[in-house]
């Protein structure tokens, strides 16, 4: 095994062992000597209260940023900007990839991206169809029909599958229709700095003022080709539609990329970002071969500039489809694979370290930081929800008859209870603002759905045993296992498996 090969097994396998260690120390610990682990636990308990109300107040404040700019004519503030900073001259490319999402989640997107206020005549559309989809073709050749005479370029491209270096992942078929858009830019001689580009999942609707708060932001910065832009997500299409478990999973998702929002030392992109079109090209596009494309592009821009590239929040949201299925268990299948390719982004540690490692003009003071952000991220997220909900109880069920006469035994359960008693009350917040984010109710809807909007919190505790620690543990045992995953996109739209 040559040394590249063994620093990046290495670094493969870190996240997981430290994740599985801290699990298995512990119940082990709890048998071997209850008092420690009772100890452990304690401090456990009392540093997720507080990190409960740092979350929630990085919540409220995001929420407040959110609605304090909503509504604001950001297009008319990019008119009064000096002449100099270029807003005629800027264009958005808009790319699509698409693998088997059909027309009736397509075709809203398009409609969402056509009502938006900036000048279409300086919209390109990229459509990015994967070769492999038997309905690629004729579905592109509808979606021409109807959209084409609506922006200033709309164009169809379709990804050959099985290229050289390649794995069937997103960011693949993105780079193939980023570089099928710099083609058109240069046959009509647009410079590339003139030109932000928007990477959308295929379900991604777009605010009317979408692209007003992302030419603002651009044409502000001070570095805006070191950057990148991120909306804040939010999973309304269908909202209404989806069953509790998946709508309070997809609620509790948007309210995290808020709080990340608050916190830019750790933010990274996600989902449906955008960014200059220069630095797109010269940091060599999307990777090919990674599921966590969204995250490790700006990954790539941070390397290319030596640090020097940040995410820039746009509190604008940007309107996704809720993932379920047609019954209770199907949508926990669902969501799981969802939240598991999520956490995949674990990968992201090896190739951060990696390129940290060959990389000596970043400061070493900020490699550390970031890798132990990015570390530790992820191994709290594999280990939270079995620390609080399995392995709190196992002190006093190992401790024996002279554990349990001890005031740490009588005190452990009233110290969880007060946490899970507190988190409920954290829980209200969320309720009241997960209200505010919603879509108006549809007509033929009953009324009595908004009522079940607030009971149906009361199922969080389930649902933390689903998506808490389980897809995160997956992820990185696969990881440390080599047992490398495949690309998995979340079924869209109204359909149901």
């Amino acid at each position: 095994m040559n040394k590249g090969i063994f620093l990046k097994r290495t670094l493969e396998i870190i996240p997981g062992g430290l994740s599985w260690g801290i699990i298995i120390g512990l119940i082990f610990l709890s048998f071997l000597h209850p008092v420690a682990s009772a100890v452990i636990i304690i401090s456990f308990d009392f540093y997720w209260i507080v990190r409960t109300v740092y979350l929630t107040t990085l919540l409220v404040m995001a929420h407040q940023r959110l609605f304090r700019q909503k509504g604001k004519d950001w297009l008319g503030l990019c008119r009064e900007l000096p002449s100099e900073r270029g807003f005629a001259r800027l264009y958005q490319v808009v790319l699509f990839p698409v693998y088997n999402e059909g027309l009736e989640v397509l075709r809203p997107s398009l409609e969402a991206l056509s009502a938006s206020h900036y000048p279409k005549e300086r919209i390109i559309v990229i459509m990015a169809f994967e070769e492999r989809n038997a309905l690629a073709h004729d579905n592109a050749l509808i979606l021409e029909e109807e959209f084409r005479g609506r922006f200033g370029a709309y164009l169809s491209t379709f990804h050959p599958d099985g290229l050289p270096g390649e794995s069937r992942t997103k960011g693949a078929n993105a780079t193939w229709g980023a570089k099928a858009a710099r083609k058109l830019l240069d046959s009509r001689a647009i410079a590339y700095e003139q030109v932000v580009i928007s990477c959308f999942d295929a379900d991604t609707c777009v605010e009317i003022e979408y692209f007003g708060c992302l030419s603002y932001h651009f044409l502000i910065s001070a570095k805006p080709h070191q950057a990148s832009y991120q909306p804040m997500p939010v999973y309304n299409n269908n909202i209404w539609q989806a069953p509790s478990l998946a709508r309070l999973i997809e609620v509790s998702s948007s309210f995290c990329q808020m709080i990340e929002s608050m916190r830019l030392e750790k933010f990274v992109t996600f989902s449906s970002h955008s960014m200059s079109f220069k630095t797109l090209v010269a940091i060599d596009y999307w990777p090919t071969n990674m599921i966590s494309d969204d995250s490790v592009i700006y990954w790539k821009g941070y390397l290319h500039y030596n640090g020097d590239y940040r995410v820039v929040p746009l509190y604008v949201t940007v309107s996704l489809d809720a993932a379920y299925s047609s019954n209770l268990w199907r949508t926990i299948a669902v969501q799981y694979k969802q939240k598991r390719r999520w956490a995949w982004g674990v990968e992201n540690f090896p190739f951060v370290v990696s390129g940290f490692i060959k990389n000596n003009k970043i400061p070493l003071v900020s490699k550390i930081r970031r890798s132990f952000h990015l570390l530790e991220s992820h191994v709290t997220w594999a280990v939270w929800a079995v620390i609080l909900v399995f392995i709190g109880p196992l002190p006093i069920f190992f401790g024996g008859a002279f554990f349990s006469q001890m005031s740490i035994a009588y005190n452990l359960p009233k110290i969880t209870g007060l946490l899970f008693r507190f988190t409920l009350l954290t829980s209200l917040t969320w309720v009241f603002l997960s209200w505010t984010i919603l879509p108006p109710r549809p007509k033929g809807t009953s009324w009595l759905k908004q009522g079940l909007l607030i009971i149906e919190w009361i199922f969080v505790p389930f649902i933390i045993l689903i998506v808490g620690s389980a897809p995160a543990i997956d992820a990185q045992t696969r990881l440390m296992l080599a047992r490398y995953m495949e690309f998995n996109p979340t079924l869209k739209g109204n359909k149901v498996l």
